[in-house]
C-alpha cells in the first residue's frame, strides 16, 4: 500500500544538513517526494511509497542528521498521487 505523508520539522534543522540528510534516506527507503526550507527556520518536506517506507522516513525526520536537534515532527497524512518520480532538495 502507497502512501504520502506532509511533515514539517521544527528545532535546530536548518544548517545542520538536514535537507541532504533527508534526501539520502528517502534514496535508501526508495521514496519519492521533496524536502525544503522554510523562512521560518522548519523544514518541509512530502514522502510518498510504500507505507513502512514512509513511517520509517518519518521517524527519521525525529532525529534527523548527526547535528539536529529536533524539538518537533508535524506530520499531515494526504492522498498519494504518485506524481514525483525521484526524491529532490528544493531550494526555496
Amino acid at each position: 500500500m502507497k502512501i504520502r505523508a506532509h511533515i514539517y520539522v521544527s528545532g535546530k534543522v536548518q544548517g545542520v544538513f538536514f535537507r541532504s540528510g533527508t534526501k539520502d534516506k528517502a534514496e535508501e527507503l526508495a521514496l519519492t517526494g521533496w524536502v525544503r526550507n522554510l523562512d521560518d527556520g522548519r523544514v518541509e518536506a512530502v514522502f510518498e511509497g510504500e507505507k513502512g517506507n514512509v513511517e520509517k522516513m518519518v521517524e527519521w525526520a525525529w532525529k534527523g542528521p548527526r547535528y539536529a536537534k529536533v524539538e518537533k515532527v508535524e506530520n499531515i497524512p494526504e492522498k498519494y498521487t504518485g506524481e514525483f518520480s525521484r526524491f529532490v532538495v528544493l531550494r526555496y
